[in-house]
């Protein structure tokens, strides 16, 4: 496997996280290792990596027989980082949501511009897309394009779906398209319907938004005092998870109605100064669209001098 993907904002959480020799690092979502190596190659440094998909372990190997003991892999699902990894350390990196070799892997049906069997399972088992799409009752199918996707049109999808699946049942990435494209007509320069969907399901395949939860609470629990954890998100339903997390551990005050009691900061503090959102840079998202919807934020782990 070629290094042919582009680690989204690779400078940025290179500033972010400061690699120091010595260190150790996680890479929680190694996708085909662009963090890892820049990590490895900034400083003398360990890096630890995780990821649940099977079809990394080429990728993995690589890098192992490149770096040796500085490079460690383990397979698993980054929201059970504290189980997988039985030490502290200096840093973890998240970068959240599919990976573009995995939509670049038509017969992983991530992606409705290849057409492939419904799947999206990154850890290629468990319920796949076919199984929801097919399976599931139309409310909640309704619910999660809903939920996951933002989509407006949820409803009319859901109910297309059912009734096409009636007929016989839903196979392919371009046939979910199609049936989506009943719902609301493609329009040429216009992002493609089927976008929002197709990214809901995934979400509900992989229960990304709950590994997400775990992999903050875990991974902060796992990281040494002053250590760094650096997270780049590709929609505000991510973001909105990462930025809570960051400003309920800060122990800064939730946003309530005026007309309710004002809540008490939170004096527990386990960061310190989070991160406003960051962004890519506009030469970054002309050469790589993958950037175009990317976030990092990150935080420090507070020491015991600053509590």
């Amino acid at each position: 496997m070629s290094q042919k993907h582009i680690p989204v904002m690779l400078n940025e959480v290179l500033q972010s996280l400061a690699p120091a020799d010595g260190k150790v690092y996680v890479d929680a979502t190694f996708g085909n290792g662009g963090y890892t190596q820049a990590i490895l190659d900034s400083a003398n440094c360990k890096v630890i990596a995780i990821d649940r998909d099977p079809n990394v372990k080429q990728r993995a190997d690589e890098i192992k027989g490149k770096y040796g003991s500085r490079f460690e892999f383990c397979a698993g699902c980054f929201g059970n980082i504290d189980s997988l990894i039985k030490q502290k350390v200096d840093g973890i990196v998240f970068d959240i949501g599919v990976s573009s070799m995995q939509l670049d892997q038509a017969e992983r049906g991530f992606s409705y511009a290849k057409d492939a069997k419904l799947d999206m399972r990154m850890s290629c088992d468990g319920m796949s897309a076919y199984d929801l799409v097919n399976k599931t009752s139309e409310k909640e199918l309704a619910d999660i394009i809903y939920q996951y996707g933002e989509e407006k049109k949820s409803r009319q999808i859901a109910n297309k779906i059912v009734l096409e699946r009636q007929k016989s049942p839903i196979m392919t990435t371009r046939q979910l398209a199609e049936i989506i494209y009943q719902v609301i007509h493609k329009k040429p320069a216009q992002p493609d319907p089927a976008t929002r969907t197709f990214q809901a399901l995934r979400i509900a395949v992989n229960d990304e938004l709950g590994e997400l939860e775990r992999g903050l609470n875990n991974g902060l629990a796992i990281l040494k005092d002053g250590g760094k954890m650096v997270v780049v998100t590709f929609h505000s339903l991510e973001d909105r998870i990462v930025k809570k997390f960051f400003n309920e551990k800060a122990g800064k005050k939730a946003h309530v109605s005026r007309y309710m009691p004002e809540v008490p900061e939170n004096n527990q503090h386990e960061i310190y100064q989070p991160s406003k959102a960051i962004l890519p840079t506009k030469e970054e998202i002309a050469a790589n669209s993958r950037a175009h919807s990317a976030k990092l934020r990150y935080a420090t782990k507070i020491s015991e001098i600053q509590k």
